[in-house]
């Protein structure tokens, strides 16, 4: 998600319906909950994007949003691609999106290449059944400052120059890059937060889905989750600052979020909410009203 998106949850973890509505109407498709929905649920947005970034025709087959892989390693780190497409010719494809320099090291895209590499061999086949990866970060900076387009990495062998060819690359895309071509229009409109102003008429109607039609209320959903999850982030990070001696009460401010937000969305009744806060009726419903939260209306 996005770092403005994140500081509009950061002053208000009461997350209510005008909070959510606002950060919809202001994102792009360089926030990871957008962009996953457009791409990751649609074939034909996501050829457009591969074509214009890998500069050839592709045929996908299949394509997640937010597909977590898991580390198969006890307390080993999983990752989530915000796109996992997969090509005829059965090449695995992450498309990234990245708008801090905040988790944009270059090591995390051998990492998420090793990860996909894992999961395309199965027991019995031969190595060199295992078909090519493409890692790609989309960076809304331009991530080597050269001021080009694309930055391809793959391995060479140092005393030739030769490309090694085992199949594995990686592409970064300079978001900031505004050349009269393909990807210099294409990253214009991965800037626009209307959809009116975004110049391809396929991805004018997948941003409109979202966030005007039908597909408004998935999105309102994907932005609510992120809430709750933020919510536990948020006391994590509060102990992290304030010390081990503020840690419970960082903790009970995320637990309480996530309980406000639940009875909120109906997914709890008030009862059940003061409940598994620890409060009184009455106790629990002034704090719910004073944090922000919308109580229930009676039955």
């Amino acid at each position: 998600m996005s770092g403005e998106t994140k500081e509009v949850l950061g002053s208000n973890y009461g997350q209510n319906d005008v909070i959510i509505n606002r950060l919809i109407d202001k994102m792009t498709l360089f926030d990871d909950n957008l962009m996953s929905l457009v791409f990751g649920q649609n074939i034909e947005t996501t050829e457009l994007l591969l074509r214009v970034i890998m500069e050839r025709d592709i045929k996908v087959i299949d394509v997640r949003g937010q597909d977590e892989l898991k580390n198969p390693v006890i307390g080993g780190r999983c990752i989530t691609l915000d796109v996992h497409a997969i090509d005829v010719d059965g090449r695995h494809i992450d498309i990234e999106v990245q708008i801090n320099a905040e988790g944009s090291h270059v090591r995390r895209a051998r990492y998420h290449s090793s990860m996909m590499d894992a999961r395309m061999m199965q027991e019995g086949q031969e190595f060199k059944e295992i078909k090519d990866s493409y890692v790609i970060f989309i960076y809304d900076h331009d991530k080597f400052r050269k001021g080009l387009p694309f930055y391809h990495i793959q391995r060479r062998v140092d005393e030739t120059g030769e490309v090694f060819g085992d199949g594995s690359h990686i592409i970064y895309v300079n978001g900031r890059y505004e050349g009269n071509d393909d990807i210099g229009r294409m990253m214009r409109d991965f800037h626009q937060c209307r959809p009116e102003q975004i110049e391809s008429e396929t991805l004018s109607k997948a941003v409109a889905y979202y966030k005007e039609k039908e597909g408004r209320g998935a999105m309102s959903e994907a932005v609510r989750q992120y809430a709750m999850e933020y919510a536990k982030e948020y006391a994590k990070e509060y102990a992290k600052e304030y010390g081990e001696e503020q840690k419970q009460e960082g903790i009970q401010t995320g637990r309480r979020t996530e309980i406000y937000l639940s009875v909120q969305d109906g997914d709890y009744s008030v009862q059940r909410g003061a409940e598994k806060a620890g409060l009184s009726l009455e106790e629990f419903e002034k704090s719910m009203s004073e944090a922000g939260y919308r109580l229930p209306e009676p039955i």
